[in-house]
């Protein structure tokens, strides 16, 4: 028999109504044939209030018990989706990520899974269950400590399983529909895309779009997993078919831009005048790289010499999360003399634009363009940079909603396909 892997996010098992919702959809795949596993978040708000109790318990906490305590939210709502289906007469068993097992690193909070032994699932199967799997959490083989994989783990869950058993394909139910060209509440014309290639996926999610968490993304592409984004909220007996990921080749007519990301979360750090000779770079990424903060757009720019024979200065610019803006601002501070800069600035009023499109490996000048519509539109970019099938730009936030609206249609993603 053909498997199916099932995933429901928060906002699909927000309370036991919803729960039976999500039952009546599993219930009709197993109908139409297949074996079936489910892969569930916990409640809607549940892991936000988990974490407040952790927070509130001890201000420097002990990470191992904190995903003791974050993972249980998976574990109540993969036994209440199995006590549903089994009254509704479908043989049904919860699995906690450590019973499968799926074994993961040991960074606690954000462990990436290492292996799936799907034995146990297996034989499960061959008795007629639906699996109903507790998302986000796994376990460190050495220790035997639970662990969780970060916000947004349970998609990487459900990809990974799906890999692990050899399922047909994953299917990932949100609040939403599927995957559009942009964000509907900033573009009302954005439009939902039949087909998406891994690469363009990879992309927008590491760029901003909220669907799918970039991990589970980069498993799918790995093991080729065809995947599907759609609506819970849809009627079981006639849901959509959402958005499929899948690879490069499935998708007949590609656009040049297929969709538009913006991500807010980024703050900006420029040190002046540093010192231009080898390994400065180093002495700034590396100490930052240590305290895993990422990286993002780096500029460098000479800004001259003193003109006295003394040797050239730099103006490094660079992007980091907003959540490691201040620790980030913190060590370069403490970090002056070493790195022999003679300024520090720093903004959290940017945003990052990016276009992304496999159909920019084959068309010149689509950068440009943009580039062009923006400056028409009196939108200043701070930055710039540039891949294979994406390009990206650093804006003032106030600008956010205007160039967003301007390359979507620029790039004709407003027009009815």
């Amino acid at each position: 028999m053909a498997r199916l892997v099932m995933k429901f996010g928060g906002t699909s098992v927000a309370n036991i109504e919803r729960i039976r919702n999500v039952a009546a959809h599993v219930r009709r795949e197993v109908e139409a044939g297949y074996q079936v596993a489910v892969v569930v978040s916990a409640m809607s708000g549940k892991t936000n209030e988990l974490v407040g109790w952790v927070q509130d318990s001890s201000k420097i906490y002990d990470p191992r018990e904190y995903d003791a305590v974050v993972a249980s939210g998976e574990q109540v709502t993969s036994g209440l989706l199995a006590l549903v289906l089994q009254e509704m007469g479908i043989p049904a068993r919860s699995w906690q990520g450590w019973q499968v097992p799926v074994l993961t690193s040991d960074a606690h909070g954000s462990a990436r899974i290492e292996s799936i032994d799907p034995a146990r699932l297996n034989a499960g199967f061959a008795k007629g269950e639906v699996a109903v799997i507790a998302g986000f959490q796994g376990m460190h083989a050495e220790t035997g400590r639970l662990t969780t994989l970060g916000r947004g783990g349970s998609d990487t869950s459900a990809v990974a399983v799906a890999a692990a058993i050899g399922a047909e394909r994953c299917d990932i139910y949100t609040d939403v529909d599927g995957v559009y060209t942009t964000d509907p509440r900033v573009v009302p014309k954005a439009r939902k895309l039949d087909k998406v290639s891994f690469e363009e996926m990879l992309e927008m999610a590491s760029l901003g779009s909220k669907v799918l968490q970039v991990r589970s993304v980069e498993i799918a592409m790995l093991h080729k997993v065809r995947t599907f984004v759609r609506s819970s909220f849809d009627d079981p007996a006639d849901p959509r078919p959402g958005t499929l990921i899948c690879e490069e080749e499935e998708i007949v007519e590609q656009q040049v831009v297929t969709g538009i990301a913006f991500s807010k979360d980024e703050a900006q750090i420029t040190l002046r005048r540093v010192a231009d000779k080898p390994g400065v770079a180093a002495a700034i990424f590396g100490p930052l790289a240590d305290q895993n903060i990422n990286v993002d757009m780096i500029i460098q720019v000479v800004s001259g010499n003193t003109g006295n024979g003394e040797s050239m200065t730099t103006d490094m610019t660079f992007t980091v999360q907003a959540a490691d803006y201040e620790r980030a601002m913190a060590l370069l501070t403490k970090l002056k003399l070493q790195i022999a800069y003679q300024a520090i600035e720093g903004a959290t009023d940017v945003v990052k634009i990016s276009a992304i499109g496999v159909g920019m490996r084959s068309h010149a000048g689509v950068a440009a363009r943009a580039f062009r519509a923006l400056a028409e539109k009196g939108v200043n970019i701070r930055a710039i940079t540039t891949s294979e099938i994406k390009f990206s730009v650093l804006i003032d936030k106030d600008y956010t909603e205007l160039a967003v609206r301007t390359l979507h249609s620029l790039y004709g993603l407003d027009k009815v396909a």
